[in-house]
């Protein structure tokens, strides 16, 4: 049996598998994050450890017999967050998360650094953690002072469950000290952010032993043989393995917190001018390429919060398929952009309303800007090359079916549902676990899902799509010098 933990932003999704991927027992927890100033976004450690422990006591409550049998577990987490931690293992403030903007300054000073981006492939954006580390430099020395190790979450969970130092490479590639084409720590990256290379974990690759469970939690979760913890991936790459998408033409787009539009790719092409991320694959010798928007579902959540809805409720009122684009537009700029812009201090707006106008109609353009910032991030990838032959619908927003046909009609590209995509992450882990015992290689235990459902684009629609995505993308300009 292999156990794959996703630590997402809002809780952590476990998911106990046997050797051919079949799921025998899940299990969530929720947790959040606080926003102590504008801008910022941080969560404590503590609680990730937590929402481990329940959703395996869940897990052994539900399957005791299935979890017994446990050979290896798989890490994936949200990317990017600065865990510090001193010489005691003790952590010295609360993560800064990956979407938290603070250190704006920080990240234009490195990303002006000469050669930067050629070393890490990427822009460097104010969430990424390097950056992080020169504002806690800045406005927190005393704590700068005591920095041993610096995790990213999922790495800190590993380090409670093995007490091992080690990060991947598909995780750290996120980090702007990586040297994304060698795949290795970069000196020079690290010296320009006032790092040292023994304040880094140890790299393996995703599908690699990354640790071995404690002796204790043996003992306190019933096992009596070794288990191995592989070397996981962030997030988006995890999923990508939880789908089969490791090469040319094969991705993915999430609807998550944050939007997604992500291809693997057999060969390094970074494009940093584009705002395109460029990253090493959890696998060997792969990488992948994405456009990230920062506020996906996190737009549908913020309009339920402010209108004292759920969202689900904001989205069942809405018809079971898009029938053309609206007159009003959203601009889901709510903490700024990655993809295509860099901008972070950019802001949000609705554009068109009209006193006829309700709530049906807002929850229409926020779905539809969301589908708009896609696209941007689809024409990014274009031209670094990246090609989607298969394209999977993937995160909590897929389970709208208005959202999915809209996103369609935008991108004028299918979109394929798989069955179980709601735990791509876990799986992704939990395949990445199955390789580091069983020594399998990722190409045969990485293998694409059937397509349960594929939402093809209404060629009636596109022209107004296309129309209503051209009215969305002169917004920009005008937006930013409004501000």
């Amino acid at each position: 049996m292999y156990l794959g933990l996703d630590l997402g932003t809002s809780g952590l999704r476990a998911i106990l598998t046997d050797e051919t991927g079949s799921v025998q027992a899940e299990a969530e927890a929720a947790f959040s994050a606080t926003h102590p100033h504008p801008g910022w976004s941080e969560q404590d450690p503590a609680d990730w450890i937590a929402a481990c422990k329940a959703t395996v006591a869940e897990i052994r409550t539900k399957d005791p017999a299935a979890f017994a049998r446990l050979k290896g577990i798989g890490l994936s987490g949200h990317m990017h967050g600065a865990t510090l931690i001193d010489a005691a293992d003790t952590v010295l403030r609360p993560c800064i998360l990956w979407n938290d903007t603070r250190s704006i300054t920080q990240a234009a000073a490195l990303d002006a650094a000469p050669g930067l981006r050629e070393i890490t492939g990427n822009i460097v954006f104010p969430g990424f953690t390097a950056p992080k580390l020169l504002w806690v430099r800045d406005t927190e020395p005393d704590v700068f002072e005591k920095v041993a190790k610096v995790l990213l979450p999922k790495d800190y969970l590993r380090l409670w469950l093995t007490g091992e130092y080690i990060s991947d490479l598909s995780d750290s590639a996120g980090t702007a000290w990586l040297d994304v084409g060698k795949r290795d720590w970069s000196d020079t990256a690290l010296g320009e952010g006032a790092m040292r290379r023994d304040q880094m974990p140890d790299l393996v690759e995703g599908a690699q032993p990354g640790g071995m469970l404690r002796a204790d939690l043996m003992s306190d979760w019933g096992l009596s043989e070794p288990v191995v913890v592989a070397g996981g991936a962030g997030d988006n790459a995890a999923a990508a393995c939880g789908i089969g998408a490791l090469g040319e033409g094969t991705g993915f787009v999430s609807l998550g917190t944050s939007g997604v539009l992500m291809t693997g790719r057999d060969r390094y092409a970074p494009d940093p001018g584009s705002a395109v991320h460029s990253f090493c694959h959890a696998v060997p010798d792969r990488w992948y390429q994405m456009g990230v928007i920062l506020a996906a579902t996190d737009s549908l959540n913020w309009l339920a919060r402010n209108l004292r809805e759920e969202p689900a409720d904001l989205s069942s009122a809405l018809p079971e398929k898009a029938t053309g684009p609206s007159r009003l537009t959203f601009l889901p700029y709510l903490s700024g952009e990655r993809t295509p812009h860099n901008d972070s201090a950019i802001r949000g707006a609705f554009i068109g309303l009209d006193v006829a106008m309700d709530r049906a109609d807002l929850t229409q353009a926020v779905m539809e800007g969301v589908g708009f910032a896609l696209r941007d991030s689809l024409k990014a990838l274009a031209g670094t090359g990246a090609r989607f032959d298969t394209l999977f619908a993937v995160g909590g927003g897929a389970r709208s079916r208005f959202w999915l046909t809209t996103l369609a009609n935008t991108l004028n590209l299918p979109l394929s549902l798989p069955a179980g995509s709601e735990l791509g992450a876990a799986m992704g882990a939990a395949r990445l676990a199955i390789c580091a015992h069983t020594g399998a290689t990722p190409e045969e235990v990485m293998t694409q899902p059937k397509a349960a459902t594929i939402i093809e684009p209404n060629d009636t629609l596109v022209e107004a799509y296309d129309a209503a995505y051209d009215r969305y993308s002169a917004l920009y300009p005008a937006l930013k010098n409004a501000g």
